[in-house]
């Protein structure tokens, strides 16, 4: 990536970032603290594709995140490991199952089958990370984590085949 920062005379700075695709990022930094990116998909092009006004705290949040502040990409290998390792699935709760109608708590999921729910979609809606006194539905979907035996047991155990 080719950087260049040059300074605009009663405005402030001009920093350039051009790919090795042809493409660029500008950011001009105003004396003011009002920021604008741009961008050009061809970095020769003399109007941009795309442009937004960011305040000093967006500006400082997007470059946290393209820093990596938040998330870092696994190891290619390392996800293939996990990929063999971890399943994440989606199972139904059937009305056969002895732990319809329970709290998440009583029903001992986790501890039956080693399993974890991170999600319930009941009817419309998406319970993310539920709480342990949410009641388990008929027809309640689970979204859950564990190893493969781990998960194939859950699913027994939501079918009423425990």
């Amino acid at each position: 990536m080719d950087v260049s920062i040059s300074q605009l005379p009663g405005i402030g700075q001009k920093i350039s970032l051009k790919t090795a695709e042809d493409s660029m990022l500008v950011l001009i930094v105003h004396h003011t603290g009002k920021r604008e990116l741009y961008f050009f998909d061809d970095a020769d092009s003399d109007e941009a594709d795309f442009a937004m006004d960011l305040s000093a705290d967006e500006t400082r949040a997007l470059g946290a995140q393209l820093l990596g502040a938040t998330y870092q990409p696994v190891n290619a290998d390392q996800l293939k490991i996990f990929k063999k390792q971890i399943v994440i699935d989606y199972i139904k709760l059937s009305a056969k199952s002895t732990i319809a109608n329970m709290t998440l708590e009583d029903s001992e999921i986790r501890n039956k089958t080693g399993a974890t729910v991170i999600g319930i979609v009941q009817g419309e809606d998406m319970i993310p990370i539920p709480e342990v006194d949410r009641k388990l539905e008929v027809g309640d979907v689970l979204m859950t984590i564990g190893k493969k035996d781990q998960i194939a047991a859950l699913e027994a155990l939501c079918k009423g085949e425990e």
